[in-house]
């Protein structure tokens, strides 16, 4: 109980220093991450207060093959997205195979498809940011298997065929799960960038903006305080890791990331993201933060849902608002303070 106490202190006692630090953060930073394509008229009433200018947002959503056969939708999609003032990352994906339990790997002919069908819509912005598939460091997500030469050899051609589009494509890669470790069924992420890197020595070149999946390590519910490859700024060692690889110094989406909600951990949600929005998203390489997930309820990823099964606002939804408050008042005084 001791332990419990000081390590409680010890994050007020860090808290209360670093929130004397310049903010920075930019509410049009963040989005959510969603499932479905009707969930994107939510996705304001999470990123915006009320009575606040309207800014632009983001929203990361995948596209898998079958929504080849869905334009009517799509197009109502990025219709939404223009007036509400929101930019999509479209996450290409693929089918789910239940014999393999894995999603399928895809072929050249599925990535010009994908490419192609994208291209015939009007975006809300002139910029089209599409991610090249999902953590493919897990066997899961890649048709069983863990391939890092293969997965550079499709980055590199979904690169090609999205920039020679003239559609002004901005290519990220894959994010990677940062906690897996090296095994059967995952490989640790930066050995699969190792590895990419040993196929293809400029692969990265390609890319125009990394995509991280920077949680909060272990079981999604540490303090944004922590420093590790798996914590909220995995992102850190990432850009490290390419700097020294590349010598490119590369800006971030963080696409995915966010809390596990469990009992303990609900009464700390909204200061952990008043620090993440402080201190971590408000970092001038990160380009945008969507956390997963607007609503994943009922399911796997209800603790970490926005929006419950009856449509109502979860503790996620009122701990995020409260941390953008405190941000956007703790700015509002500065600025009032300096004049």
């Amino acid at each position: 109980m001791l332990k419990k106490l000081l390590i409680i202190t010890s994050f007020f006692i860090l808290f209360s220093i670093v929130a004397a630090d310049s903010f920075a953060f930019e509410s049009s930073k963040l989005g959510v991450h969603i499932l479905h394509l009707a969930e994107v008229a939510k996705v304001k009433q999470v990123v915006n207060l009320k009575d606040q200018p309207e800014t632009w947002n983001y929203v990361t959503i995948p596209f898998t093959l079958d929504d080849l056969h869905k334009r009517k939708d799509w197009k109502k999609f990025f219709a939404e997205c223009k007036s509400l003032k929101i930019i999509p990352l479209v996450r290409l994906t693929t089918r789910f195979n239940p014999e393999k339990q894995a999603w399928e790997i895809p072929t050249r002919k599925d990535i010009v498809d994908q490419i192609t069908f994208l291209s015939s819509f009007e975006w809300p912005t002139e910029e089209k940011h599409i991610i090249v598939f999902n953590e493919v460091n897990h066997a899961k997500e890649w048709g069983a298997t863990i391939n890092p030469s293969q997965y550079a050899d499709l980055l590199r051609f979904t690169a090609d065929w999205a920039h020679t589009e003239q559609k002004n494509y901005i290519v990220l890669p894959a994010g990677l799960d940062l906690a897996a470790p090296n095994g059967s069924q995952t490989k640790e992420a930066f050995t699969y960038l190792t590895q990419m890197l040993w196929a293809d020595p400029n692969i990265f070149e390609v890319v125009d903006i990394w995509n991280s999946h920077s949680y909060p390590n272990p079981g999604f519910s540490s303090a944004p305080t922590r420093h590790a490859k798996n914590s909220l700024r995995g992102y850190q060692y990432e850009l490290e890791f390419l700097k020294q690889k590349t010598g490119k110094d590369f800006q971030v989406m963080i696409t995915e990331t966010g809390w596990d909600e469990t009992p303990g951990l609900s009464e700390w949600l909204s200061s952990y993201y008043a620090y993440a929005m402080q201190h971590i998203w408000s970092d001038e390489k990160v380009l945008a933060v969507t956390p997963f997930v607007l609503k994943g309820s009922p399911g796997p990823f209800k603790g970490f849902s926005f929006f419950d099964e009856n449509d109502q606002p979860t503790n996620q939804f009122f701990a995020l608002q409260s941390g953008l408050e405190k941000v956007t008042k703790a700015l509002a005084d500065k600025k009032v303070s300096s004049l």
